[in-house]
């Protein structure tokens, strides 16, 4: 089961398309609207498994999507107007540099007919679109994008693994099974500027120590290059198996002025979204809790179309404490691409700066089937049938014993009405 995951997997996909780009570009309010979801299966499988002598075991996870279309409110074949990431997040990055050079990226901007909105359809901006201003970029500011041919914003995620992990077996210390000894061969990760920020912390996110308490949780996720730590919201039930459920707590996002210890994820701006720019090649790429949940107001005022709702946009899991397995989970992140007029580049308009959320993903899973019938018999139903015994067990006794005292104290009477006896 841990090898080949039995637990089916879903990611959906939900995008904002901007539905005034004229107007974006003289500078009004972007007005977005949620298309979707977009529904894939995920299957996971590890390869590459190696035992260490030091109770540690590495593997390498892949994940496969496949599109299901019954489960999907659209297809892969659809067009959406969205900014053109790609030329937009050049713009920002190429914000500092001389005149010229942005002169030189704008004439060839106009030559190549790009502009600062594309109406592309949902698989080309996710699995990728050749694009001729990926080598015009690469020819003007060598580095700038380290990649060629295609791009995609989920181009690097199907068919591939999500690093080298090794992790702890729990052979000798079982407090520490799961936990993440190296990623990638590194103790700790170096995208950041505080060495709190910089550690990998807790688990791969699979699976964490047995016994757990009711406090928190940690992993390390390598698509947010940082460890998070969840916390303990409430307990419960799922298909009537105990479960604690963990959250992401409102510091989770926080800007370093609202929450000191984030201080090393910045540069920052408003609370609620994370730049992640340093570790997804310097573009200006933020995360966040879909729809801005969580976030500083000004984000969610600064667009029209976002609709912030716990019920909808909050991640959660719900993991058994004894065993330290997730049973129920939906892990949920946004992109969001800053957008804003750079001089020079004739392309960005009067464009105001903002965050514009890109789209929304939640990864989602439960145990169910047999694996969850193998879960409540052996981790419900028998432990509670073991504890009705002994009750019964306990009440077949009481007879038993009464039987004996009063068959004792007929003795002890008996001795005593003889003469001369002493006890």
């Amino acid at each position: 089961m841990w090898k080949d995951i039995p637990v089916p997997f879903y990611m959906a996909v939900h995008f904002f398309e901007v539905l005034n780009p004229k107007e974006v570009l003289q500078g009004a309010k972007p007005v977005l609207s949620q298309r979707g979801p977009y529904v894939y299966r995920s299957f996971r499988y590890k390869t590459n498994i190696t035992f260490h002598d030091n109770d540690t075991v590495s593997f390498l996870e892949y994940r496969k999507l496949f599109f299901q279309p019954d489960l999907s409110n659209g297809t892969e074949d659809e067009y959406i107007i969205v900014p053109n990431i790609l030329m937009m997040g050049a713009a920002v990055m190429m914000e500092n540099l001389p005149n010229f050079v942005k002169l030189l990226l704008s004439g060839a901007l106009a030559g190549l007919k790009q502009e600062a909105f594309m109406n592309r359809t949902v698989g080309e901006i996710m699995w990728g679109y050749e694009d001729p201003l990926i080598d015009t970029i690469n020819m003007l500011v060598p580095g700038l994008i380290p990649f060629k041919g295609k791009f995609g914003l989920f181009i690097e995620l199907n068919n591939s693994n999500s690093g080298l992990f090794t992790v702890n077996t729990g052979m000798k210390n079982i407090s520490r099974v799961h936990m993440v000894d190296s990623w990638n061969g590194l103790k700790k990760v170096n995208y950041w500027r505080s060495s709190e920020c910089n550690m990998i912390n807790g688990t791969a996110g699979e699976m964490w120590p047995p016994f757990m308490s009711p406090t928190s949780l940690e992993f390390y996720s390598p698509d947010a290059c940082r460890s998070m730590t969840l916390v303990y919201e409430r307990s419960g039930k799922f298909e009537g198996v105990p479960t604690y459920r963990f959250v992401a707590p409102k510091t989770l996002f926080a800007n370093g002025t609202d929450y000191p210890p984030n201080e090393g994820f910045c540069p920052c701006m408003q609370s609620g979204i994370q730049n992640v720019s340093t570790c997804r090649l310097n573009a200006p790429i933020f995360i966040s809790h879909p729809h801005f949940y969580n976030a500083d107001p000004a984000l969610v005022n600064a667009v029209e179309g976002l609709h912030p709702s716990k019920d909808q946009h909050a991640l959660f899991l719900d993991v058994h404490p004894m065993t330290g397995i997730p049973m129920n989970c939906s892990i949920k992140l946004q992109l969001n691409l800053y957008i804003k007029q750079v001089s020079g580049i004739i392309q960005t308009g009067k464009i105001k700066p903002v965050v514009l959320p890109l789209l929304w993903f939640a990864e989602s899973g439960s145990i169910e089937g047999s694996v969850l019938k193998q879960f409540y018999t052996n981790l419900v139903l028998i432990p509670s049938l073991l504890d009705y015994l002994q009750y019964i067990f306990l009440g077949l006794s009481v007879p038993l014993i009464i039987s004996a005292a009063e068959t004792l104290a007929d003795a002890m009477s008996n001795v005593l009405m003889v003469p001369g006896a002493s006890i």
